[in-house]
């Protein structure tokens, strides 16, 4: 398989000249190791999913780097909670940038002894699968912010695809872009790594079964609320559970919990968070979606199609090296003076302007899907930016002078 290049490249370089070390945290498969194998190509590599070196960095963590001298890359050091005072020693003792790159298939904020040891000295970025422009071979690397000038660069670049739903359907781990992969075969075997190391790791769940089951059901809601009853109730397990198991999901990179617009202004927000997974591949198998036919006719398509492009928008600015957690929300409410119900799918901040965003699988856009951007209105100290319906149309289209209709390529 050849080399997929990743837009965030460029920002893992300039952070290994500013900073004593960097962290690359995601799900597994997603390309961590690879990455920086190909960025640092002169640099050791050590993986802790080799027992031997796991058992020499715990038992001798002292002796550890006189043997493995740094620069070096170590993978997966979410299995190394005792290398990490050393490391950050090393940080302290030497004016030296770039002295180490790590990998981690856990989230920065769950990884407590990272978090502990090393704050301030390490960069942090977070990779995903493969994004749609990465897959097109597009140089253009800007976070999705939908001003003109935005709109009107990425249409330089923005390739309209014939057959969206084959990307979709197959997923973003590079594995999947090789040719002799076996879709099938691939993700019955990521779902069963998980299972037996990252869950473990994180969790000594005795009985799979019911995580399966738990995992399946969370699969099935994607791009809706989070409604941890009914998840519950469907897993055989209490919502308690429920809860605990989501945080090892969301930790370990395979979903994204969407959290809801808070302002003053806006006293009946709904306050419940969307639940999204990264990878719409694995909701696919999951959900027993085996071809790209039955996943665009079947009764998920609608949340679907909403996940991927939520995927792609967050992979955009997680791209360039920029924190999205405080920059996108959603908003579902009833205001007093309206009985029917206001819903936007996703709200970009940028500053103080607020970017409305409607997704839509249809090429038949339409001003109505926006009635609700209104709502931005009357949140003080924001202004409204452009309106996007994000769709299935092959071409810009304004719908009026505060809303235009994009392809999701334009993503």
């Amino acid at each position: 398989m050849d080399y997929i290049k990743r837009h965030m490249e460029t920002h893992i370089l300039q952070a290994d000249q500013t900073f004593k070390g960097l962290l690359v945290t995601g799900a597994r498969q997603v390309g961590k190791s690879t990455l920086l194998r190909h960025v640092f190509p002169e640099r050791s590599y050590l993986t802790f999913d080799d027992p031997i070196l796991l058992t020499q960095a715990r038992t001798e963590p002292g002796l550890f780097f006189r043997n493995h001298p740094y620069p070096i890359t170590l993978d997966e050091v979410q299995h190394i909670q005792e290398l990490f005072p050393y490391i950050k020693m090393a940080c302290d003792a030497s004016d030296d940038k770039g002295l180490f790159s790590l990998t981690g298939s856990q989230s920065f904020r769950l990884m407590q002894h990272v978090s502990e040891s090393l704050a301030g000295r390490i960069a942090i970025f977070e990779l995903s699968g493969l994004s749609m422009r990465e897959i097109d071979g597009t140089d253009f690397c800007k976070p999705f912010i939908p001003s003109e000038a935005y709109i009107k660069e990425r249409g330089r670049s923005a390739k309209v695809h014939e057959d969206i739903w084959k990307l979709i359907h197959r997923g973003s781990y590079p594995a999947l872009y090789e040719t002799d992969v076996d879709w099938q075969l691939f993700y019955s075997s990521y779902v069963q790594t998980y299972l037996s190391r990252d869950v473990n790791d994180l969790m000594k769940i005795k009985n799979h079964m019911k995580f399966m089951r738990f995992l399946t059901a969370m699969a099935a809601r994607t791009g809706q609320m989070l409604n941890y009853s009914k998840v519950a109730e469907q897993a055989d397990i209490t919502v308690a559970t429920a809860k605990e198991w989501t945080s090892v999901l969301e930790a370990s990179g395979l979903i994204y919990i969407l959290q809801p617009f808070s302002n003053s202004a806006l006293t009946r927000a709904i306050k419940t968070p969307k639940l999204y997974f990264r990878d719409t591949g694995l909701v696919c198998y999951l959900t027993k979606y085996l071809t790209p036919e039955t996943a665009m006719n079947g009764a998920m398509a609608g949340e679907l199609f909403e996940t991927f492009v939520i995927s792609e928008i967050l992979k955009s600015f997680s791209n360039a090296g920029i924190d999205y957690h405080m920059n996108v929300t959603y908003y579902r409410g009833k205001d007093k003076s309206e009985q029917r119900e206001s819903k936007i799918d996703l709200l970009i901040e940028d500053g103080d302007v607020l970017y409305p965003i409607e997704i839509k699988m249809s090429a038949n856009p339409k001003l109505t899907m926006t009635n609700s951007f209104d709502v931005i209105e009357k949140i003080k100290k924001h202004r409204r930016g452009l309106g996007v319906v994000l769709c299935m149309y092959p071409e810009p289209l304004w719908l009026n002078e505060q809303t235009v209709a994009l392809p999701i390529e334009y993503v």
